[in-house]
């Protein structure tokens, strides 16, 4: 069982610990546009005090189309993140594919991240862990919350212990997921600090054809509703302007929506840890 995950030396991810938020632009589109997600977000973080990872991928190798856009690629990707970490003093991760990428990966950022679709690649869950770095395994949308522990397992027989699923919602029928909220402390209560991806648990895979929908007016109470029921943090995909998004603009929340939402989560957190008592002090 792990209880806490350490994220550079700063703060930690876990039981006992504020909620963190792993938030960014689903796929790096520009630098100058990474840059000011990332500027929004670390002045946010400073202003609400909370623990923020920025997340930037730097390819989508599993869009839904052969012609969607994947992101700049490796080298310009990990180059954009270590200027983000170096300019703006925050953690930043992104997701690997293959094994070579985690070596790769695990020398510019601060957490890697595993895709759900590859979440029972052993040869890639053992080169994550081997980075050293803490891993954060997104859960299959056809795994069962217990069936984790195998997938962080292969990880922790690294001698890597800093590891934390993230819940993303599970398959509901073609084209649709449903997030079942039992998974939230049956995870961080038996494995590991768990993470709630809001954006992604709204997602409509495929829904449009060559590409997948969403719809992002279910991203707050699905993310409120997670934070009750005890998650770690909250996962968000961000963008100024959803609409011109070139990966999961259906689903990603627009910059202003951001503040509100990580206010009410603050006061949810505060609310479940110091509950009022019978005549409305605390408990």
């Amino acid at each position: 069982m792990i209880r806490q995950v350490e994220i550079a030396g700063r703060f930690r991810i876990g039981q006992g610990n504020p909620p963190a938020i792993i938030a960014g632009p689903c796929v790096l589109e520009s630098e100058d546009l990474a840059f000011a997600v990332a500027e929004f977000l670390s002045g946010l973080a400073v202003r609400l005090k909370v623990n923020l990872v920025f997340k930037g991928s730097f390819d989508k190798a599993n869009r839904s189309s052969v012609r969607s856009y994947r992101g700049p690629g490796m080298e310009e990707g990990l180059r954009i993140l270590g200027e983000i970490r170096r300019k703006f003093g925050i953690p930043v991760t992104t997701d690997v594919h293959d094994p070579r990428q985690a070596e790769s990966a695990g020398t510019a950022v601060d957490l890697i991240q595993i895709p759900a679709f590859l979440c029972r690649q052993t040869d890639l869950l053992v080169a994550a862990g081997r980075t050293g770095l803490p891993v954060n395994i997104k859960k299959g949308q056809f795994m069962a919350p217990w069936d984790m522990a195998n997938a962080v397992e292969k990880v922790v027989s690294t001698g890597n212990s800093g590891v934390i699923v993230t819940e993303r919602g599970t398959m509901f029928g073609y084209n649709n997921l449903v997030v079942d909220f039992r998974g939230i402390p049956q995870v961080r209560e038996g494995i590991c600090p768990l993470i709630f991806d809001a954006t992604h648990s709204v997602q409509l895979p495929g829904g449009a054809g060559d590409s997948s929908s969403g719809d992002r007016r279910f991203v707050a109470p699905l993310a409120r509703a997670a934070v009750a029921a005890g998650a770690d943090g909250v996962f968000l995909e961000v963008h100024p302007d959803p609409e011109s998004a070139r990966s999961d603009g259906p689903n990603s929340l627009p910059l202003e929506d951001v503040e509100p939402l990580l206010r009410s989560l603050l006061s949810i957190r505060a609310a479940v840890e110091f509950p009022a008592g019978p005549e409305g002090g605390r408990a």
